[in-house]
């Protein structure tokens, strides 16, 4: 008997809710500022914002950078805080899951400093490497790592005893259980690890931006703040969150067809 896929349809009023919502927001957000109901000295309007938009895509004025130089700044701060927080917490938080070893060196080093927020290391980092890329790199790699290390740690330790035991029946030594089970069985922790570090990673480096740096998101929201320009710092947060949702969605595609491709 073939089993025909059932395909369920949405209403298009449901399919469309995201956008009206969408629409009805910046709508009401408009109308509420060019009414008075909110002072433009407080909160800018959308078209106030969108026009700061299009004049920072030019002028470098009051902060000192257009607009693409802030993007660069920050994407590429993020991007190499980003994959060193990968390249050194999943292999940590791998080797921590199955070496007692590893778990013995480096886990109470670990679990001493990851209660520590990233912002706190804020001066010391400026104090060792300045306000220029190094300085912030550390702090989005000390952000990054530990979603890193806890996912990859966890995902080892979920491994099936039954399936551990099944393979040193058959003969495997500790190196090919741990690379040859442990690690594929712990892949979709793995995946989850590289989305929560992404929001870790972005968010701390607008933290560290809005501290320390002359250039960059969160720099950008600063000097909005300092010259009194609502709108410039509306624009740095929207910039900040349509940036990182654009990344995530990028990630969880990678992710989908990662895992689609090793079902396969």
């Amino acid at each position: 008997m073939a089993y025909q896929t059932v395909v369920v349809k949405e209403p298009p009023l449901l399919r469309a809710l995201p956008y009206i919502s969408i629409i009805a927001f910046f709508l009401i957000w408009e109308t509420a500022v060019r009414s008075g109901m909110i002072p433009q000295t407080l909160l800018a309007s959308p078209s106030q914002v969108f026009d700061a938009f299009i004049d920072k895509l030019t002028n470098p004025n009051p902060d000192g950078a257009v607009m693409a130089t802030h993007f660069k700044t920050s994407l590429q701060e993020a991007f190499i805080g980003y994959v060193l927080a990968l390249l050194v917490g999943l292999p940590l938080g791998l080797a921590m899951g199955w070496f007692k070893v590893a778990e013995g060196l480096f886990r109470p080093i670990f679990e001493l400093i990851r209660p520590i927020p990233p912002i706190a290391w804020i001066p010391l980092t400026v104090f060792w490497f300045g306000i220029g890329l190094t300085g912030k790199v550390f702090i989005i790699w000390i952000a990054g790592i530990v979603p890193c290390v806890i996912n990859a740690y966890v995902g080892v330790r979920m491994t099936s005893p039954v399936l551990i035991q099944m393979a040193r029946t058959y003969g495997a030594n500790d190196w090919q259980i741990f690379t040859q089970l442990c690690i594929p069985s712990s892949l979709p922790m793995v995946f989850g690890a590289l989305q929560l570090a992404l929001a870790y990673c972005w968010t701390n480096l607008v933290g560290a931006e809005l501290l320390a740096a002359d250039s960059g998101l969160g720099f950008l929201i600063t000097m909005g703040g300092r010259v009194a320009r609502p709108d410039l710092i509306v624009l740095g947060m929207i910039c900040v969150g349509v940036s990182g949702a654009i990344i995530g969605i990028i990630i969880d595609y990678i992710e989908k067809r990662l895992l689609a491709g090793i079902r396969r």
